[in-house]
């Protein structure tokens, strides 16, 4: 007679969860978008500013001052992600994982994107009547690691920057990673109701501080130096032009045995547009 474990039934969940993971964009909506693009590149034409001529003598010859134009190019990059459902395998799972494909292929499509601006931010922007020259982002607009990490005294020298060039007051934003949010929860400005209108300890998260409005990423790169390189940055100083939305399409492929294809893709460029509304700061980890 056989033991009653050899009747002991294995249950198991009708659903498939998703590990942990970013899952939206954090950055999309802290820069300006266009999605009116057609072409090869897309190019961003730039205004800088005039000045005033004072007259001093009666019919002065009217004076003449050149306009100063600028432009930044954008060239798409594309991007696919693609899992096909193998029909036999199918058969012998307890769950269909199509719905469960797209939405991973969602979230790493919503990744790319606050990666390939972040590179932006920091990268070589193309300038030029074809984008023929390179311009890298300046000393001026990096603030040093001195040793430390993100600091008070860091975000009051970026906001400095920021006013210096009559940058926007509005729509300033602060990119960290965690243990750069760490850093100032940990600095009693930020936590003291005395200081700070914002009640960070009741969730343990920073809102805005300072004028900046804060957002949290993993995907910051490091330097040579292996500091993690932030950025404070006004929205009107980086560019994301989307050549194609995120498109997903689950369907049938006649030529893999009729498995499903679950595939997604998108096409799409940034670039930093104004080097002084972008603050890099390097803080030590």
């Amino acid at each position: 007679m056989s033991a009653p474990s050899t009747v002991f039934c294995k249950q198991y969940q009708d659903a498939i969860t998703m590990l942990s993971q970013q899952l939206d964009t954090r950055m999309r909506g802290a820069v300006l978008v266009d999605t009116n693009w057609t072409g090869e590149e897309k190019y961003y034409d730039q205004y800088n500013q005039d000045s005033m001529v004072e007259i001093t003598s009666r019919y002065a010859d009217t004076p003449v001052q050149e306009p100063d134009f600028a432009r930044r190019q954008v060239v798409p990059s594309y991007f696919v992600s693609n899992t096909l459902e193998d029909p036999f395998e199918a058969l012998a799972m307890l769950i269909d994982p199509k719905s469960t494909y797209m939405q991973a292929k969602v979230a790493a499509a919503n990744r790319k994107i606050d990666s390939v601006l972040i590179t932006a931010m920091g990268g070589t922007s193309k300038t030029g009547k074809a984008g023929g020259t390179d311009t890298v982002l300046p000393a001026a607009s990096k603030i040093a690691v001195g040793a430390a990490g993100l600091t008070k005294a860091k975000l009051i020298e970026a906001k400095k920057k920021l006013d210096a060039e009559e940058v926007d007051k509005e729509d300033r934003y602060c990119v960290c990673s965690a243990e750069q949010m760490e850093d100032l929860l940990n600095t009693t400005e930020v936590t003291s109701a005395d200081y700070n209108t914002v009640k960070t300890l009741v969730q343990g998260e920073l809102d805005t501080w300072l004028g900046f409005k804060f957002l949290h990423s993993e995907q910051l790169a490091v330097d040579g130096s292996n500091d993690r390189l932030c950025y404070a940055f006004q929205k009107k100083g980086v560019q994301l032009a989307i050549q194609k939305e995120p498109e997903g399409r689950i369907t049938e492929r006649p030529d893999k045995n009729y498995a499903w294809q679950v595939y997604l893709r998108m096409a799409l460029g940034a670039t930093r547009l104004e080097e002084v509304r972008v603050i890099q700061i390097a803080c030590s980890e």
